[in-house]
């Protein structure tokens, strides 16, 4: 927990090290893990072909594209529940999924996901 209020409001390097970045606006652990996180994905940056595992349960993540860049950011998921033009849902835990090289411009997301069948904060989800 001590983690959780220690990236609270705070800008981060995303994962996979790809030049993403990650502020945490908010998560619970119960009665149902979740995070929600705004993403900034600069020119050049760009997220590598991945699955977001999870110990235990469903992992859901709902991403809403606040701002598209000019060029490039383009979310890949062979299988998502819903992928609109600004709207994607999808099965981060079971789906490989990816964003296109930013060519031109900003991408920012609004990230919200959560685990179904988790207890008690035995895992939580990632952006």
């Amino acid at each position: 927990m001590a983690g959780f209020w220690r990236n609270l409001w705070r800008w981060q390097r995303g994962r996979q090290s790809s030049g993403y970045d990650k502020l945490l606006l908010a998560g619970t652990l119960w009665p149902l893990p979740c995070d929600c996180y705004l993403l900034r994905f600069p020119t050049g940056a760009s997220v590598p072909p991945h699955t977001d595992r999870v110990s235990l349960g469903r992992h859901y993540r709902l991403n809403i594209i606040l701002r598209a860049p000019r060029r490039g950011g383009e979310f890949v998921c062979a299988r998502p529940i819903h992928a609109g033009r600004r709207i994607k849902l999808f099965r981060p835990d079971e789906e490989e999924h990816s964003v296109t090289m930013i060519e031109e411009g900003t991408r920012w997301v609004l990230s919200i996901g959560w685990v179904r069948g988790a207890r008690g904060g035995e895992t939580r989800p990632a952006a």
